[in-house]
């Protein structure tokens, strides 16, 4: 499931492969992923430009358009951006988070733009979450958790009655943290998912901000929320990473949370699952 470091990660791609490519053929034939865009809407926005440049915030991705638009890009739950050559070849992109796909296999693009020396950018999306538009709504996500300092932080998390770990999976206060990496970040806060966020002291709060800057890093550096420490461990029989007692699975927040007894505390998330 893509989260700030799989989107960082196809940001990079488009980066380093599909700027300054001029654009001659858009499919955007999947009207679910390209609402509420109708089919040739947005070829007809975005043949015969180039995209200029690649930013992320969060999970949501955007590219500038040398016409003066802004495409807009978001990998849903299965999404990721493949560049592939003119005789189809996949040359960047990949699976960092599916491998399932074999490399040059396009069956599940939603949308793509070939380009004029016959290269193309594709979105692929087995489960048609994800979302192509022009001009995207930005102003409504938080700060970016990749780099927010303690100061911004404090201010997203605020002081409410919310659960640690709903508040963390608000993109509204601060984006990009998904289900996983919540769970991680809270195992290293040594924090339980579902404690009011009112409930925390000082000292927590300061805690916490260390773990998602060290957490969404080392995911960033890894390659992705799969090579975190707690990932691998999300399933019946899994042992908590940092000192091997069985793991509970709870719902906190409407989200699967998986979280240690011991290091994390005792108090029961709401719903537990059997």
């Amino acid at each position: 499931m893509p989260e700030l470091p799989e989107a960082e990660s196809a940001r990079t791609v488009i980066a380093r492969s599909a700027l300054g490519r001029r654009i001659v053929d858009v499919d955007d034939s999947d009207s679910y992923v390209c609402r509420p865009h109708e089919p040739g809407e947005l070829r007809h926005a975005l043949e015969g430009a180039t995209l200029r440049a690649a930013h992320r915030r969060g999970k949501s991705l955007w590219c500038t358009v040398d016409t003066g638009g802004v495409l807009g890009v978001h990998l849903g739950m299965s999404g990721k951006i493949v560049i592939a050559a003119a005789d189809g070849t996949e040359v960047d992109g990949g699976d960092n988070w599916e491998f399932g796909r074999l490399p040059g296999d396009y069956r599940h693009a939603r949308f793509s733009l070939t380009f004029r020396d016959g290269g193309a950018l594709h979105l692929i999306d087995p489960r048609r979450l994800g979302r192509i538009r022009l001009d995207p709504h930005l102003d409504d996500l938080g700060p970016d958790a990749a780099d927010i300092d303690l100061p911004r932080f404090l201010s997203a998390l605020g002081t409410g009655r919310t659960a640690i770990k709903a508040r963390l999976l608000d993109q509204h206060a601060l984006a990009g943290i998904g289900n996983l990496l919540a769970d991680e970040i809270l195992s290293r806060a040594a924090l339980n998912p579902a404690r009011p966020v009112r409930s925390l002291s000082d000292q927590e709060r300061a805690r916490l901000h260390e773990s998602v800057v060290g957490a969404v890093g080392d995911a960033l550096t890894g390659g992705g929320v799969h090579t975190l420490a707690s990932v691998s461990q999300r399933h019946s029989r899994g042992r908590c990473p940092v000192d091997g007692t069985p793991l509970l699975k709870s719902s906190v927040g409407g989200r699967t949370s998986f979280w240690c007894p011991r290091h994390q505390g005792a108090l029961q998330p709401s719903r537990p699952e059997r």
